[in-house]
């Protein structure tokens, strides 16, 4: 979900105010919040169910990448190996 400016960056005074209500919207939305100080970004709020799901994205991509260098590497093994290894018939 792309970021809305205008609803997603908020000072950290506006976060004292109200910590809840910021809190709520990056759950609710799905996106992040990012809090600023003086103008400049600090810190990001997030969900913690976005926040599970990015780190899910995140080990799938690696574990792609390790497969894909292991190819391009030669260190493969067979499906029966695979198999053999994870105690799969």
């Amino acid at each position: 979900m792309a970021t809305k400016f205008s609803e997603d960056v908020v000072s950290l005074a506006d976060l004292k105010v109200n910590p809840g209500k910021i809190v709520n919207h990056a759950k609710d939305s799905g996106r992040p919040v990012l809090l600023t100080s003086r103008g400049r970004g600090v810190a990001v709020v997030q969900g913690l169910e976005e926040y599970e799901r990015n780190g899910e994205e995140l080990a799938f991509v690696k574990a792609i990448a390790q497969g894909l260098m292991d190819i391009e590497n030669d260190e493969t093994i067979t499906l029966s190996e695979a198999k053999k290894k994870l105690g799969i018939k």
